[in-house]
């Protein structure tokens, strides 16, 4: 697995190489600003943009940099999970792989510290929640996940929580080779896989089945997103049965 060095938006558009020298010329700064508007004009200024051209680009200015940069790593995630032989893995050690991949595509350890404690904060915390469902959508899409019912979302709900906590366990990780963190990954994944195995035996229980078949009547009219979702939302509600 090798980490992206470059990529910041989907190429095939005239400004992405703009966006993508951006994107490397603010990771120094990073360091020292965080992503922060100092860190922006300084990176504009290192690529020969005016800050107006460079606000063209990126409207928002550095979040929108730490944005194009997580989107690399998922993309580049993506690219490494495809290229992969995986048919002779259990389910739950592709996923392990998609989030090792995951992580082993992060540019700049700083970098995503400071864009964590970013996406933290109150004004950012609903683009942290978008860009972690992000990731969790572009695992189960990789590994080719055909679930079209509630089940697409609790498996996204699910491993953004994962994920998550892999970042944290992560960030504070000094171990040889991210030992630790490969170690932390396979349990939850594990925990993850006890609650579905509990969820299955609740679902077969003869003494639940009277509760269990009313909730499932009642989510059957739960779809994934098709391509034209109704409203912004992450799916939707129809009486398709």
């Amino acid at each position: 697995m090798t980490n992206p060095h470059s990529d910041a938006p989907e190429t095939g558009r005239p400004e992405a190489e703009e966006i993508a020298a951006l994107l490397d010329a603010i990771l120094p700064h990073v360091a020292f600003d965080g992503w922060s508007d100092t860190a922006f004009r300084s990176a504009a200024h290192d690529v020969g943009l005016t800050l107006p051209q460079a606000r063209a680009l990126c409207p928002r200015g550095a979040i929108d940099l730490a944005v194009a940069l997580h989107d690399a790593g998922d993309r580049a995630m993506i690219e490494t999970v495809r290229a992969a032989e995986l048919g002779q893995m259990r389910y739950r050690d592709r996923v392990a792989f998609a989030l090792r991949a995951r992580i082993e595509a992060v540019r700049d350890k700083e970098a995503l510290r400071r864009a964590t404690a970013l996406f933290a904060l109150p004004h950012h915390a609903a683009e942290g929640s978008r860009l972690l469902w992000r990731t969790a959508d572009s695992v189960w899409t990789a590994l080719g996940d055909a679930s079209d019912d509630v089940n697409w979302y609790t498996k996204r709900a699910t491993l953004s929580g994962v994920w998550a906590s892999v970042v944290l366990y992560w960030l504070g990780d000094d171990s040889l080779e991210h030992q630790a963190t490969w170690a932390f990954i396979d349990r939850r994944i594990d925990d993850v896989m006890r609650i579905e195995s509990a969820k299955a035996k609740v679902n077969n229980s003869v003494l639940l089945r009277p509760f269990t078949g009313a909730l499932s009547l009642l989510l059957s009219g739960v779809h994934a997103p098709n391509n034209n979702p109704p409203m912004d939302l992450p799916g939707h509600w129809s009486s398709r049965r």
